[in-house]
């Protein structure tokens, strides 16, 4: 196997991989990658592995065969070695020892002076809501992603906290109280042109995908979260194809800017009651906004893995919607869409006629559970139906 032409073929999938090595691990390709910080901070990426993971290396693996596919990835950093050891002098101030206090308790790692937040720390887009939330109450000092790109190893980020407090005074971030923040933007509703979606689409699915829609009768009348699992980019236009007219109407779903912003896919989107989301620019904004439908007695559809799998396995949950449910006391309806990988696996262009099950199963409601427990329970409940069905 030709190891370097698979190098060659993922750089030239992006421009934020400075150097990458890739060499046999376990009988399948693993990549061992060195990005491009000065790119990355040029573009204020600030979601480095997602940008890797899904524009470079999942890009190289939807055109190369089984054998050539990477099966895994590593990120290192210049500075990684260093991070596990107290190599540089710890500075003695309030500052410093509250802001490391805090990073420490989101991270449960050792944090010294030149970790990387993300590389190293594995803080996610959560965590940076979270810690900017936390700078901005505590310290006095505004943060935002833009600046944040710009500072992700921690000497930068306690440099600039440092040099802008206004005080010192930790205040411990509150998510239902962040979630319920008031904002000014209006969702905007396109009942009939959701219902033409439908009716365009459901006869066609049913037509050229079999499509088999099971346990409707567990939808609830109330405002929910819609949960699918997501096997293809085929899916929330099945959801929306298998939902009842009445439910269709008061539903929103969430979107990823970087896919349904294109402009092949925005006019659909714009008028499809959907909500764009960036993972690299206004979080918190995003977040309280995201919320917006479950505030405003709608149904909001979430694909909690956040991502398509690549190979019908299903990704860790991530705990967004869990957080929404315990947050407004609202049911999470689990839904299992099974055959979408079948007929639009990634790196398909035109889909094929594969049968499609869409199976939407009793809701689970958040009463005393945390969000680890929601989010177990979700995701057993739709692994446990998608074996049952092959």
């Amino acid at each position: 196997m030709d190891l370097k032409k698979i190098q060659e073929a993922v750089l030239s999938h992006t421009r934020y991989i400075k150097d990458i090595s890739v060499v046999m691990h376990d009988g399948y390709p693993f990549a061992i990658v060195y990005p491009d910080f000065d790119a990355l901070k040029e573009a204020k990426i600030i979601n480095i592995k997602e940008e890797i993971r899904w524009y470079a290396i999942e890009l190289y693996n939807m055109k190369a065969p089984q054998p050539k596919k990477i099966k895994g990835f590593k990120i290192i950093t210049d500075k990684l070695a260093k991070c596990a050891s107290n190599e540089l002098h710890e500075p003695d101030d309030e500052v410093y020892r509250v802001l490391k206090s805090y990073i420490e308790s989101l991270t449960k790692k050792r944090v010294s002076l030149s970790c990387h937040l993300e590389l190293d720390l594995e803080l996610d887009s959560l965590n940076y809501v979270e810690l900017f939330v936390f700078i901005e109450e505590s310290f006095g000092v505004k943060m935002d992603e833009a600046l944040f790109s710009g500072m992700m190893i921690f000497e930068s980020l306690y440099i600039y906290v440092k040099e802008h407090c206004l005080y010192v005074k930790p205040v411990m971030p509150d998510w239902e109280e962040l979630l319920r923040e008031e904002i000014d933007e209006k969702l905007i509703y396109s009942p009939l042109i959701m219902s033409l979606y439908k009716s365009i689409l459901n006869p066609l699915f049913r037509l050229y995908f079999r499509l088999e829609i099971r346990g409707v009768e567990n939808l609830v009348s109330s405002p929910c979260i819609i949960a699918p699992s997501h096997q293809s980019m085929l899916d929330g236009f099945l959801i929306e194809s298998a939902l009842p007219y009445k439910i269709l109407k008061k539903t929103f779903f969430l979107a990823y800017k970087q896919v349904f912003g294109t402009k092949l896919l925005e006019p659909i989107s714009k008028h499809g009651q959907t909500i764009l989301i960036d993972a690299n620019e206004n979080l918190k904004e995003t977040m309280i906004y995201c919320a917006l439908p479950i505030k405003s007695k709608n149904n909001l559809v979430i694909f909690p893995e956040g991502a398509r799998t690549r190979d019908r396995k299903l990704l860790e949950f991530r705990p967004y919607f869990a957080m929404l449910s315990k947050t407004f006391s609202v049911p999470i309806i689990p839904v299992v869409i099974d055959g979408s990988y079948e007929a639009l696996g990634a790196g398909m262009l035109f889909p094929r006629p594969r049968k499609i099950k869409v199976t939407f199963l009793k809701p689970i409601e958040p009463r005393s559970m945390d969000y680890s427990e929601i989010i177990i329970k979700v995701r057993e409940a739709i692994r446990s139906e998608l074996e049952t069905s092959t």
